[in-house]
């Protein structure tokens, strides 16, 4: 018992004395480039339960999220359908 403390008190001052022998890691940010991103807006909808399942099996199909849906569905609407609107108001 009396060689188990020692081996264990000189592995103490083994440790206290000696430097560390394994590098330490150093964690540096990853610097983001700045983005240019256009300024976003708040948009609140009521739509049908229907609709918004269809949306949701849509988005998990093809890894979409239901901003990036409505985003591209109101863009593709505004696409196709503004000059249409356009030529009735004229």
């Amino acid at each position: 018992m009396e060689d188990y403390k020692k081996k264990l008190g000189g592995l103490a001052d083994k440790l206290k004395n000696e430097p560390p022998t394994t590098p330490i890691q150093e964690v540096h940010p990853v610097k983001e480039a700045p983005s240019l991103k256009e300024a976003e807006a708040q948009l609140n909808v009521w739509i049908p339960k229907g609709l918004l399942k269809k949306m949701k099996s849509y988005g998990l199909e093809n890894d979409l999220s239901l901003k990036d849906i409505n985003i591209l569905a109101l863009q593709f609407f505004l696409d196709n359908k503004l000059p249409a609107v356009n030529d009735q108001l004229n």
